[in-house]
């Protein structure tokens, strides 16, 4: 099992087409973004709920709803759409398998063995402070930027050519 969803992958992916990195695209709605991915809507709208929480989007009403970025790309960074969606949870669940080793028979292990964090743990724990590190300096508008500079320019273009022409940009309101 992988410690980052593909929940948050989804997440980010949508959230760069939120970010603005080419003019004009700043709100979408679940299904357009959905079938722009090839991801199931149903699916990404769990996605959006889990990122509307903690307000890192914000839901907007109406025939052309959809959703908006809740705060600047610049201060979104990527461990924020990791806790958003996948929670606090830990890179590595010790199991504590010193205390079981077959020499202690069915003693109880010695203070030595047991005593402290235990030293693989300790490395994960390290690990894991690193990774988390590294994701909460690097921001949604950092990542748009390195989407701009790797793609083609046309590439901004036909992304907002093509958020035009799904059916939801061309609906009305009708009283």
């Amino acid at each position: 099992m992988s410690f980052i969803s593909t929940g948050v992958e989804y997440a980010l992916h949508c959230l760069l087409y939120l970010s603005k990195p080419h003019p004009g695209t700043t709100e979408a709605n679940v299904r357009d973004l959905a079938k722009l991915q090839g991801v199931p809507a149903e699916y990404l709208a769990k996605v959006f709920t889990k990122l509307h929480k903690p307000g890192l989007v914000i839901a907007t009403e109406g025939a052309k709803g959809g959703f908006t970025l809740g705060r600047p790309p610049e201060q979104i960074t990527v461990h924020d759409v990791v806790l958003a969606i996948d929670g606090q949870k830990s890179l590595f669940e010790c199991r504590e398998i010193r205390a079981r080793n077959d020499i202690f028979c069915s003693e109880t292990p010695p203070d030595w063995a047991t005593s402290g964090v235990c030293s693989i743990h300790a490395v994960m724990i390290e690990a894991e402070q690193q990774m988390r590190q590294s994701l909460a300096k690097t921001t949604l508008f950092d990542l748009a930027q390195q989407v701009v500079t790797k793609a083609p320019p046309v590439y901004g273009t036909q992304i907002i050519k093509w958020f035009d022409e799904r059916p939801s940009a061309r609906r009305t309101d009708k009283a």
